[in-house]
């Protein structure tokens, strides 16, 4: 690397959030090549491989155009987190040689994870994560939730009742190791960018737009081939709690193919998925970031 990290005369990286389309890889792209840089993914469903059109990874076209890193180099079958983003960006930083990171993607954890850090929670024995869920099978969330809230009454105080899939984990730590999951939430290993200076950039759409250009892109993923990417990972038979079963669009397009739903129903589906994600989007970086953090409309950034 060299002597010096970051130059004087610039951040240590530019970050780009905002919500689900609304033009952040561009700017991204645009930017990296400005400062001859590098752009690197900050999406958590974009780290997989399965699912390029469903996700809105950028196009090979654009990864030669410009250097992009930790998109696609994740299985399907691993439960990415915040922790594995972060080591991951920690073991890349190494490799630029003073080459400038623009971090770009809609995964608010992920860039916490960045300058906050994250917690090392204690692995699961598989055959504990069975048994389980396998307790949980056919079990409403909110009976799970409650029976946490017996348990672990702060742990379960953090969660929403409909969330499955972190219930489940807050349980399985429990069955592991009999401690709640707050237990480990206190020693945090800093994160790849704490302490740097930084550039931070949210973008911030009109929202009537924004909706339209949700709606107009999942309907270009259809016809680009996103239904073939879904019906090879339903071909997986994957646990469907992991991330990648629960990515925006998957379960519909899973029930079409399952034929319980037709295609037009499960095309309106995904759009209303994505857009009321892009609203929790908004909301989730303005109670949750820093004011350090630019809100400003695409067309206004500098590049």
């Amino acid at each position: 690397m060299s002597s010096q990290w970051p130059p004087a005369d610039r951040p240590a990286a530019i970050l780009i959030a905002g919500p689900t389309a609304s033009g952040k890889s561009a700017l991204a792209s645009a930017l990296a090549l400005r400062h001859g840089g590098v752009v690197v993914n900050t999406d958590s469903m974009q780290v997989y491989a399965d699912l390029r059109r469903l996700t809105a990874r950028p196009e090979p076209a654009e990864e030669a155009r410009v250097p992009h890193r930790l998109y696609g180099h994740v299985d399907g079958a691993v439960n990415h987190s915040a922790g594995h983003y972060a080591r991951a960006v920690a073991a890349l930083l190494a490799e630029l040689d003073g080459r400038m990171p623009v971090f770009v993607g809609g995964t608010g954890l992920y860039f916490r994870a960045l300058e906050e850090g994250f917690s090392e929670l204690p692995p699961v024995p598989e055959t504990v994560r069975a048994a389980v869920r396998a307790e949980a099978e056919g079990r409403p969330t909110e009976a799970l939730h409650a029976d946490l809230a017996a348990r672990d009454p702060a742990g379960a105080a953090a969660l929403r009742p409909s969330d499955r899939a972190r219930v489940l984990r807050a349980l399985e730590i429990l069955a592991a190791t009999g401690r709640p999951i707050a237990d480990f939430h206190g020693a945090r290993i800093p994160g790849p960018l704490a302490g740097l200076p930084l550039r931070k950039i949210f973008l911030a759409p009109d929202r009537a737009l924004l909706r339209t250009r949700i709606d107009r892109r999942f309907e270009g993923m259809i016809a680009g081939g996103a239904l073939d990417e879904v019906a090879a990972l339903r071909a997986r038979r994957l646990d469907p709690l992991l991330p990648i079963m629960r990515a925006h669009g998957v379960p519909a397009l899973i029930a079409h193919l399952d034929g319980t739903m037709p295609l037009d129903a499960a095309i309106a589906r995904g759009q209303a998925d994505t857009r009321a994600y892009a609203k929790r989007q908004f909301t989730w970086f303005r109670h949750q970031m820093g004011p350090d953090w630019a809100w400003t409309s695409p067309e206004a950034v500098a590049v």
